[in-house]
């Protein structure tokens, strides 16, 4: 099965009429208020809301997807669906949304999506031209024919998100008509009497503002609310979303349908799903995060009449009374249902006392998943150094294949990875494990038993393949071929960086030539806070096709590698072997050991060079309002200690620009990213902050005297 559904039984499936663009049924005109129509006393409808994994530009996956979902709802009675947010096309087509071809294409999937939409109200979402502009739209389709499209009136134009580049907001309270197929078709700011039931829109980031639109609709006597969405996950927003979708339905007096997408949509961005269904400030419904399935598909039945009757007791609802000129009517029919019991959905994980541990390790599994699979990969290899960075991103590889099987079993994995032969025969996690994942530790002059043992045990642990390179002989030729050529020995007491470099740079060009033989990825192991300040080696610890963890701090990482040696993600367990690992003081092993190189010995401590990179780089914060923060967070350091370590930050930070250019694409796990292609934009050339710099040395100084 393709996909899953999460819902309530007894679910009885519908035959609405067949749209003809006249009032519905209980509307004979469209002055007659359906309140007052014959009905009992609840009105029962059963609605769904889906989530689905899509691909920008795959048009006849996306299609196969939105197909897969309506056929799900409509068998089990659903009859209102909402998808996420420009679903036909996928969500990161970028600068692609300006083709004219991509916009005819779009259309033409619409239409042959409308005879799936027989017997059920189907939200669906696409761009659309008109006067020349670009418009982010959701097609609201009624058995088989398209009742209209409603246009995003706020457009997402932070963090990662640049809507306002290839969409218009649509203005408020602003409706056309748009020709198609010689039907004029309602286009605009507009809602929809739907046989009877109003239903109106926010589109994704349109609830997420002061003054968003669910306010006006529910003063047009609104029943029920979708939000197609196309929301990322970051570290504590699920709950900002049940927050506005739960405000949303009690403020607004609604249903309401909220549908996201589902997984590594387009590289760097990973969406989490989460389907919520609410009503009248109660959460109905919930669908899972973070699923491996092509969609998930949450229902719940709504009583329309209840929510009717909550706005009529409430004292302050004053409802407009003007003619809606707005509101597209559309018949439909309903099917008669028994009331259902509620059902309380369990919360699992998500109940975790460690709760952002469990989202990282869940997030970068289904990324690396979505990304294996969509790139045509046939695995993944690491460059295994036995620290703290390498061993993260391979526990998550590993975690892949076992969050993956637990959900979709072991022949449902291997199905979705069916292009990779020698999975065929597999019969057990840990082979796929094996094959999917080598891990190699690459040993010059200046490794220990440490880290090889620690490497190794991590590992065995998971299953990797594992091989052992002794690279010594490459570092000592290269440094022979330089010496020649300049005319003098290599030292380390004149030559330190280029000696370290060389010898990160030497393990790049075997792994690489691994990676190329599996038809693998290559997996970049830098982190965060080595970006922030420059602390890799361009070629050398960067190379890879993808970074899975450079949008995560050190300090988090080093945490949440202890938690997953002690406990792991619920349903997983705890990886005892990374004792190795965590009892390690982080070192990039590239000086000789009587140097007795650590890397905060080389920087500065963990957790407060990410304080540091917060207020400088998120706060926009200078040298000296980061200086007179930090000491009120880290008062057991020195007045001057942190000031050489807050102008060492800066300095390293303009310095290394150009590195955080070139970093292999990562996963956006929070609202704080230093990915200058999609979030952080800095110069790579700059005066450096040397003014501002000389004031935190003055301010210093003052404080000295």
């Amino acid at each position: 099965m393709n996909g899953a559904i999460a819902s309530y039984p007894g679910m009885v499936a519908g035959t609405p009429a067949a749209y003809d663009g006249l009032p519905g049924p209980c509307c004979p005109s469209t002055r007659c208020l359906s309140a007052l129509c014959p009905a009992s006393q609840m009105k029962l409808i059963k609605v769904a809301a889906a989530v689905l994994n899509q691909t920008p530009l795959d048009w006849n996956g996306n299609h196969a997807r939105i197909v897969g979902a309506i056929d799900h709802a409509r068998q089990h009675g659903a009859s209102i669906l909402c998808l996420p947010e420009l679903c036909i096309t996928g969500y990161g087509c970028e600068d692609a949304f300006h083709s004219t071809g991509v916009q005819q294409m779009a259309l033409r999937v619409l239409k042959e999506l409308l005879p799936h939409t027989q017997g059920v109200a189907v939200c669906l979402g696409l761009p659309l031209l008109y006067r020349h502009g670009l418009f982010n739209t959701a097609c609201l389709a009624v058995d088989g024919r398209i009742a209209g499209f409603v246009a995003k009136r706020f457009l997402a134009g932070d963090g990662i998100h640049y809507e306002p580049r290839w969409f218009k907001p649509w203005p408020q309270g602003k409706h056309v008509s748009v020709e198609l197929d010689e039907r004029e078709i309602p286009l605009g700011d507009i809602h929809f009497n739907c046989g009877g039931v109003k239903i109106g829109f926010e589109i994704c980031e349109d609830a997420w503002v002061a003054s968003r639109p669910g306010a006006e609709l529910a003063l047009r006597g609104v029943d029920l609310i979708l939000n197609p969405s196309a929301s990322h996950f970051a570290f504590g927003k699920a709950e900002i979303r049940e927050r506005f979708v739960l405000e949303g339905s009690r403020a607004f007096g609604v249903s309401y349908l909220y549908a996201n997408l589902l997984g590594n949509e387009a590289g760097r961005a990973v969406y989490d799903g989460g389907a919520m269904i609410a009503s009248a400030g109660r959460m109905l419904a919930r669908g899972p995060r973070f699923s491996f399935a092509d969609w998930q598909v949450t229902c719940a039945q709504i009583d329309v009449d209840e929510t009717r009757m909550k706005q009529a007791r409430t004292g302050s609802f004053s409802p407009r009374l003007e003619e809606d000129a707005d509101c597209v009517q559309v018949r439909f029919e309903y099917p008669d249902l028994q009331p259902e019991a509620p059902q309380q959905a369990e919360r699992g994980w998500e109940a975790s006392r460690r709760l952002k541990e469990e989202e990282f390790a869940r997030a970068i599994a289904l990324a690396l998943f979505d990304y294996l699979r969509k790139s045509r990969s046939h695995g993944f290899v690491v460059s295994l150094s036995g620290g703290a960075d390498s061993s993260a991103v391979s526990c998550l590889v590993a975690m892949m294949v076992r969050l993956g099987v637990a959900e979709l079993g072991l022949q449902g994995f291997l199905h979705k990875l069916s292009y990779i032969p020698q999975l065929a025969a597999c019969t057990h996690e840990r082979e796929i494990i094996r094959r999917l994942l080598a891990c190699v530790y690459q040993a010059s002059a200046h490794s220990s038993q440490t880290t090889r043992g620690a490497a190794r045990a991590v590992a065995e642990a998971l299953g990797a393949e594992y091989l052992e390179l002794e690279i010594e002989g490459l570092v000592r030729e290269y440094v022979r071929l330089i010496s020649q050529a300049v005319g003098r020995e290599l030292r380390w007491e004149s030559d330190d960086l280029a000696l370290q470099n060389i010898q990160a740079r030497v393990r790049s060009p075997s792994v690489w030539l691994l990676a190329n033989l599996r038809n693998a990825l290559l997996l970049s192991t830098s982190n965060r806070s080595e970006a922030a300040v420059g602390y890799a080696t361009m070629d050398g610890d960067t190379s890879g096709g993808v970074s899975p963890i450079a949008g995560i701090d050190k300090a988090f990482l080093r945490r949440w590698l202890v938690w997953l040696q002690e406990e792991g993600p619920q349903g997983l367990g705890a990886i005892p072997a990374l004792a190795a690992v965590n009892a390690q003081a982080p070192t990039a092993e590239l000086r000789p050991p009587e140097a007795c190189q650590t890397d905060e010995a080389d920087l500065m401590p963990y957790e407060l060079l990410d304080e540091v990179e917060r207020a400088a780089i998120r706060d926009k914060l200078t040298p000296l309002e980061v200086f007179l923060r930090m000491r009120s967070r880290f008062p057991q350091y020195g007045p001057q200690e942190l000031a050489r370590w807050i102008e060492r930050f800066f300095r390293l930070w303009c310095r290394n620009q150009w590195k955080r250019e070139r970093y292999a694409p990562s996963f956006h796990v929070d609202d704080e990213n230093l990915d200058p292609k999609t979030w952080c934009r800095f110069p790579i050339l700059s005066g450096g902050f040397e003014r501002e710099l000389e004031e935190l040395r003055a301010h210093v100084a003052r404080r000295q005297a």
